[in-house]
């Protein structure tokens, strides 16, 4: 009998062993699977850029790039980017949920109308800077009314600060999701600072998220008196209700021009606070958490 029950035992280790390694072979091969396939992104990214002049805007866009990228990872979304400006079109920006402008906007009637439909149906937009530039008469005259009066609400460029310099900037509307955890008041990079033809103040349909707070007075250091901004309003972050999109005005590096050199001064990334309200931004508009409102 004991002999009996012994083979028992012995036959009933070898079921439970059976299984149990039937189980872990499953795990292994579903853990070597996983490892063998990177997570799908939660969304996709493009950059349009032109980078071709004004060394402070080349500048910015190499670091953009970068450090885009580089964001792309940690956050868990994909990051693109292309100097030619004929991929925006129907069939392209459908591979992707974000468009971003780092330093210019398109200039052909088919890229427009292509970005106007993006947006109308539900795409979401990031530009920094230069993007919101409109000057006539200049190499970039005011001559796309939905983008600049419309979508942007700014108008034409009106002015700006010189040399690029750090300015205390104030968060207006804490509660938006590109704002999460931003302090009240924070320290930007340095930046030639944009003021607009039209008052953002006045627009029912712009929602201004970000502005120049009043002790950094005086901004600027001239040497042109006008250059120097001693009181007033400048919006410098802001989205329009009606659609997903983030307008950002940083994005100008300081370069050294009077020097000669073109030597890098400043960037407009890794100052903390600042990267924080992009990627907050990018993760608002990628994966299109929060109300657009």
């Amino acid at each position: 009998m004991p002999e009996i029950r012994s083979s028992r035992f012995k036959g009933w280790q070898r079921v439970v062993l059976v299984k149990v390694a039937a189980v872990l072979f499953i795990v292994y091969t579903s853990l070597v699977a996983a490892q063998g396939q990177p997570e799908p992104a939660g969304f996709h990214v493009i950059a349009f850029y032109t980078a071709q002049s004004d060394q402070a805007h080349i500048s910015f866009v190499h670091e953009a790039n970068r450090w885009l990228a580089e964001t792309a990872v940690k956050h868990g979304f994909t990051y693109d980017s292309t100097s030619n400006w004929d991929n925006l079109n129907t069939d392209f920006l459908t591979r992707y949920q974000v468009v971003i402008f780092l330093d210019t906007r398109p200039e052909t009637a088919a890229g427009r109308a292509a970005f106007e439909k993006y947006m109308r149906g539900g795409g979401a937009w990031m530009g920094f800077h230069f993007a919101g530039f409109a000057l006539t008469p200049s190499d970039f005259p005011q001559n796309w009314d939905w983008y600049h009066n419309h979508f942007l609400g700014a108008g034409e460029y009106k002015g700006n600060t010189w040399r690029p310099t750090s300015a205390v900037l104030r968060v207006e509307d804490p509660t938006h999701p590109a704002m999460r955890n931003l302090p009240g008041t924070f320290q930007a990079s340095p930046n030639e600072w944009y003021s607009w033809q039209h008052d953002l103040r006045t627009n029912p349909d712009i929602k201004i998220l970000v502005s120049i707070d009043s002790t950094s007075f005086p901004l600027g250091t001239g040497p042109k008196p006008h250059e120097i901004w001693h009181s007033g309003y400048y919006p410098v972050v802001w989205t329009n209700k009606n659609y997903r999109m983030l307008y950002i005005n940083m994005g100008h590096n300081d370069i050294d021009y009077d020097g000669g050199t073109n030597k890098e001064l400043s960037f407009t990334f890794g100052n903390e606070i600042q990267d924080r309200l992009v990627i907050n931004g990018l993760l608002w508009l990628g994966r299109g958490s929060g109300s657009v409102k």
